[in-house]
């Protein structure tokens, strides 16, 4: 029988792992910290435990992590990492400079069967799952082996795949990487972005509080199943009557993403329709102009469209905020991740 991963494990699922061996529920505790806290691979290393205990479990269980294969290093400070799995799969995580921290977005699928438009990764399919172990090794891996990595603040679950399509594991991941006995997250630092999956926005919205951030792209139905499949599905009403019920406490909001694309969804108009469709709604706007990647079938509208598309939601009192591309030119920016590296994209 394959041995399990102890990193796919909550603290209340290896206390449990750990009771069948007939050991104390506070040895589950210490393992977590080793694993989480220390990023150990091995049980030989875990010292707090006796050397016999060390022996029994690393028969029973194993500690495996994403190997990290690559760094490239954008003109902006990005970073791109490229991580290989177990199978041969390859992910891709992204570190994002920040004034004095750093911002780690991560992978939840290898591949993504969403099918937006404008998105490299869409392009890829889906090939499978990542585990619970996959999703937070990543941040195990770049915090304790990444000059960066003590300065990661932030965590968003934007990159490969889309989240609540792995409900289940990002839901595990996210309690490992919060639990105090994890990456001691706070819930407030974690944002997970979905496409559009209704259900899965009001489920996330029941078993913990993180931001929520929404791919939207269009201000209707129609332009917005012709970008985003998942649209004819979830269609706006369901998708917007699910960020509201959201719970979102404090004085946190929604985050809407729109990425402009030239000549599509970038006109003054459709800032005004979108004014209208998200009146009410306690949120915020990041504005993204289109990433270009090879073989894309948008361009990136001009400065002088963009400008006059964020004036018109500042007008109408929403915060609008033009977000930065960064890592475009390693292809390691919004919509740009596949698994490859910039040389494998671009070659014939």
């Amino acid at each position: 029988m394959d041995r399990p991963n102890l990193r796919n494990m909550t603290l209340e699922e290896l206390e449990a792992f750990l009771a069948g061996m007939g050991k104390e529920g506070y040895r589950a505790r210490q393992i977590m910290r080793w694993m989480h806290a220390f990023g150990v691979t091995d049980f030989t290393a875990m010292t707090t435990l006796a050397k016999d205990f060390r022996a029994e479990i690393g028969a029973r269980a194993r500690l495996d992590l994403p190997e990290l294969v690559e760094t490239q290093v954008s003109r902006d400070g990005t970073k791109k990492a490229l991580f290989r799995l177990s199978d041969g799969e390859r992910i891709e995580s992204v570190l994002i400079p920040g004034r004095n921290h750093w911002t780690l977005c991560v992978s939840t699928q290898a591949g993504c069967r969403m099918g937006c438009r404008f998105c490299l990764t869409g392009k890829l399919g889906f090939r499978r799952q990542l585990t619970p172990a996959e999703i937070a090794g990543q941040l195990t891996v770049l915090k304790l082996r990444t000059p960066e990595g003590p300065d990661i603040k932030n965590l968003v679950m934007m990159g490969m795949g889309e989240p609540l399509a792995n409900y289940d594991n990002t839901l595990k991941a996210i309690r490992i990487l919060t639990s105090d006995y994890g990456h001691g997250f706070s819930s407030r630092k974690v944002t997970v972005s979905t496409c559009g999956l209704a259900p899965g926005i009001e489920q996330l919205g029941r078993d913990v509080c993180v931001n929520l951030a929404i791919s939207l792209n269009a201000p209707d139905d129609e332009r917005r199943s012709r970008l985003m499949p998942v649209n004819r599905k979830y269609p706006l009403s369901a998708l917007l009557q699910a960020c509201r019920d959201y719970p979102m406490p404090g004085r946190r909001m929604l985050t809407f993403e729109y990425i402009l694309l030239d000549g599509v969804n970038d006109a003054p108009a459709d800032a005004e329709a979108l004014c209208r469709l998200l009146k009410g709604l306690r949120c915020k706007l990041n504005l993204i102009a289109f990433n270009e990647f090879p073989g894309a079938p948008f361009r990136t509208p001009t400065p002088e469209r963009i400008s006059a598309f964020q004036g018109v939601l500042l007008r109408n009192h929403y915060t609008a905020i033009l977000r930065a591309s960064k890592g475009s030119d390693i292809l390691a920016a919004c919509g740009q991740l596949s698994g490859r590296t910039v040389q494998q994209e671009v070659s014939p």
